[in-house]
């Protein structure tokens, strides 16, 4: 009997997302989500979307994002990609900058979706191995395309400057500097991404912005690659709602910028609290923090906080399953978290 199924997704062992639970009263501190409402600007203009409106096929070129982006980011609308989250970012790099046989580049660890895009191309991959303690040397392997997640993830930890521009310097195929993090930290490649001919920058609307439930991202870089990633998009590949609220949403900067700064501050009371308990915190530019518990095993903890009605994320394999990325919710939340945490390792003393 023939096949249905191509051999390489059969093979192929997927992206697994964080869990989105069902039950209600649960602490969600497991994806990254911005624990704050967005923009109201932005709920303002999804409502004011008429019915007659959604008969007709939105704009294809993105307009009125890609216009948002460039007055914010200071770079020509030819220079902006909008797409359907960061991830269809990404997997459209994958196609557009990598030949058959080519070779896809990126961190160990990092995002565990971008071997999952170099599989379903059928490509090389060449993990880069940070050390021990998750630091970088800033080598530049041999491939077509490079993922450079910074702010960092699963860390947190944001790379200097220098080394970023060192690399992309070195580099001689595309980098993509994955910034989903970028408004919590203090620098983010965009220079690069306005001089170099080999960057993109792509950042998201589903941290800061707090729009994970929207689906939009964008990508800032040189014409070239940018109108490389439009030949190859789906024709419409952001609705009219898409469109409409994430345009209000970027120009609702006090609003994002205050969420930032509230989070910052809970992400640091929290990074205090838990070395005070003796777990290992990592530095952390992001919405979340990377910590290695104290006395019990970080899948032990896990599964001891989910029992209390929290959730945590924790990574299998080698370098990661000591440790558990901890989001960053609201002070009330955090404070579950930690009632939650005392509980689960008093009982265990």
């Amino acid at each position: 009997m023939k096949e249905r199924v191509c051999e390489r997704v059969r093979r192929l062992a997927a992206y697994v997302p964080g869990e989105q639970p069902r039950e209600p009263g649960l602490v969600k501190l497991n994806t990254n989500e911005n624990p704050y409402p967005p923009s109201p600007l932005a709920v303002e203009a999804g409502q004011r979307i008429e019915p007659a409106e959604l008969r007709r096929y939105p704009d294809p070129l993105n307009s009125e994002v890609r216009r948002a982006v460039a007055e914010i980011h200071g770079v020509a609308e030819e220079q902006v990609f909008a797409g359907n989250g960061s991830d269809e970012i990404l997997a459209l790099c994958s196609r557009a900058f990598v030949e058959d046989g080519g070779r896809i580049g990126y961190l160990e660890p990092s995002y565990s979706l971008y071997p999952v895009l170099a599989a379903i191309r059928g490509v090389e991959t060449v993990p880069v191995s940070l050390d021990e303690r998750f630091d970088w040397n800033g080598d530049a392997p041999d491939a077509d395309l490079f993922f450079l997640t910074t702010p960092h993830a699963p860390t947190g930890r944001c790379w200097p400057v220098e080394a970023v521009s060192g690399f992309c310097r070195r580099f001689d195929g595309v980098v993509v500097l994955d910034e989903a993090y970028a408004e919590f930290a203090p620098t983010d490649g965009l220079a690069l991404a306005r001089g170099r001919p080999n960057v993109l920058v792509v950042r998201t609307l589903s941290k800061a912005y707090a729009l994970a439930g929207l689906r939009v991202g964008y990508a800032m870089g040189a014409p070239e690659l940018i109108a490389a990633l439009f030949k190859i998009k789906d024709s419409y590949n952001l609705d009219r709602f898409s469109q409409r609220v994430a345009a209000a949403a970027l120009r609702d900067q006090a609003h994002m910028r205050a969420n930032v700064a509230k989070i910052r501050a809970t992400r640091e009371r929290l990074a205090g609290r838990l070395r005070e308990m003796g777990f290992e915190v990592h530095p952390s530019e992001t919405n979340f923090l990377w910590v290695r518990p104290s006395g019990i095993t970080a899948v032990g903890l896990l599964q001891a906080l989910r029992k209390e009605g929290v959730l945590v994320r924790w990574f299998s394999g080698a370098r990661t399953e000591a440790y558990l990325r901890i989001t960053i919710g609201t002070d009330a939340e955090i404070d579950r978290l930690l009632a939650a945490l005392h509980y689960v390792l008093d009982t265990r003393a």
